[in-house]
This record gives structure tokens, sequence and C-alpha cells, in this order.
């Protein structure tokens, strides 16, 4: 086996990272599991292709490429579009939806309210898009050798570095900015958060935006990579949970570096035991992280 699952791992890792982190902040601060966050990722996928073919990509193909890249500065701009547009759609369903339930206090009517939301929004997908697969570009790349038998195309280079990017400047932003210590606040004893002065609801509607704008972040990786489908966020959906609740639930870099694990982890599992069963060895190494410590590698700490 050579070293070409590291790079296959470390895209798929860092997606999952990204797609987690809404995940778990909104574990943390609202204190119910979103099913429906799968389907952001989805959204901000097909948002991306639509505001794409809107400022110049014409039946699908790009209006022109940016170096050895697959896509052109449409995608780019319309990523960055899609990434706000995902943002809202997340804190209008917490607006119609959500904030309804949530002053109720009842966490497991949120849940299945969420289960819901989720077919709805895939049923919308696929009624307007079909069933059929879109591709941001069917330009072939070829893979470019970089020793031990590992060869990576520009794309992966590419997706590599903006989610690196992502990762740290939400870093930044939950360490050195006033919205980002309240969120860590309100984790912690939103009570209390109120108390002291931090506006909660701000912190709500700060975490919607950034755990949808994340989720886009990661369809836009996937369907470069890959392709764009209506189910693309649900497959991703159960990796995404198990990436947060290994790095412990509320833990920013606890769930980039749970999805690096589960990413990894797959991997691996694909040329060991099959790529039907790569799920399965993810889960299995959750079940063990969570016998030796039930809070995951980095839960119980104040430190979204």
């Amino acid at each position: 086996m050579t070293l070409q699952f590291l790079v296959d791992g470390l895209l798929m890792g860092g997606l999952i990272g990204l797609g987690a982190i809404g995940v778990t902040l909104t574990y943390a601060i609202l204190r119910f599991a979103n099913f429906a966050h799968g389907e952001f990722i989805t959204w901000g996928a097909y948002s991306t292709l639509v505001v794409a073919g809107a400022i110049g990509w014409m039946g699908g193909q790009t209006a022109g490429t940016l170096g050895p890249f697959s896509v052109g500065w449409p995608v780019l701009v319309a990523g960055l579009i899609a990434m706000l547009l995902t943002g809202l759609l997340a804190l209008a369903l917490d607006y119609i939806l959500f904030r309804q339930l949530r002053a109720r206090g009842n966490a497991i009517i949120m849940v299945m309210a969420s289960f819901g939301a989720s077919m709805a929004l895939r049923s919308l997908i696929e009624f307007a898009f079909t069933a059929e697969p879109k591709y941001f570009s069917r330009d072939i790349q070829i893979a470019i050798p970089i020793g031990a038998g590992v060869r990576i195309t520009a794309d992966q280079v590419l997706m590599l570095a903006i989610t690196s990017m992502l990762v740290v400047a939400v870093h930044l932003a939950m360490t050195r900015t006033t919205i980002g210590r309240s969120m860590r606040a309100v984790s912690e004893n939103p009570t209390l958060a109120r108390v002291t002065g931090v506006n909660v609801e701000a912190v709500i509607r700060t975490t919607w935006i950034a755990g949808g704008a994340l989720a886009c972040a990661a369809g836009i990786m996937s369907g470069i990579t890959v392709q764009v489908r209506p189910f693309m966020g649900f497959d991703l959906l159960l990796p995404l949970f198990a990436a947060a609740i290994l790095g412990g639930i509320g833990s920013v870099p606890g769930a980039v570096i749970g999805g690096l694990i589960v990413g990894l982890s797959e991997a691996v599992a694909v040329p060991v035991v099959g790529a039907n069963f790569r799920a399965a060895v993810a889960f299995l190494l959750l079940i063990a992280v969570l016998l030796v410590r039930p809070t995951g590698l980095f839960g119980g700490r104040n430190d979204p």
C-alpha cells in the first residue's frame, strides 16, 4: 500500500472537519444535534453552481480556468457569495423553526424537527435540480507525482490550502474576537453569560451563519473534487457527527482533528477492507476512543 491514502485522507478529513465545526458549535451553544446540517453542505454546493452560472458559467462550464486548476474565477467568487447565502439559509431556518421550538425547552422535539427540515430541504433540492449529478468542471486533471508513490492534483492542493486558511480563520475568530469569547461563554453557561451582559441572541445568529458558511465550503470542496448531487450532504452527515464527537463536543480544534482522524481512517480502510466498510472502520475507531475518553479527545474544555 502506497502513501496515497494520506492525500485522500487529508482531503476528506479537511472536508469533514469543516462541516463538523458547525455541528459541534450548534450542539455546544444550542444544545441539540442538528441533522439538517448535512443539507447545508448540499445547498452550498448547488448555490455555488447557480451563482457561478449567473456570473459567467454557461451550461455548467467555466468561462476560463485559473492556471492549473479546473475552475475559474466565477466559481471562487460564487463560493464566497454562496457561503453567505448558506449562512443566511441556516439563520432563516432557525428563525422559522428552531427559535419557536427552543422557547419550549425540549431538545428532543428540536432534533426531530431537524430531521423533518433535512428531508424537506433535500427533497426541494432534488425537485429543483433533479437527481442527476452536476459538475463544476468535466475537465480531467492529471495527478502529479510528488514521491513515495503519492500523486496529487492541482485542485486537491487548492482545496487543502483553502481548508487550512478557513480553519486558521475560525481559530483566530474564536480566540481573538469579542464574539468568539462570547460564544465560548454561552457554550459554557448560557444563563450566566446572559446575566453578565453577553448578547446570547447575537451569539446564536453568529453560530448559525458561521456553521452554514463552513458547511457550504465543505460542499464546494466535495463538488469540485467529486460531484454535486442531492444526497452529498446526507452521506456526510454520520462522518460529521463522528468527527464532532471524537474531537469532543464544543471544541473547534477537536472537530477539525476528529475530521482528519475519520478521513484518514476511512482512507486506510479502502485498500485494507474495501470501500463498503470504510465508514464502519471510522466508527469502530470512534467507539474505541470514547471507551477510553467518553468526552472525546478535547471534550470538557471551554474552547469551542
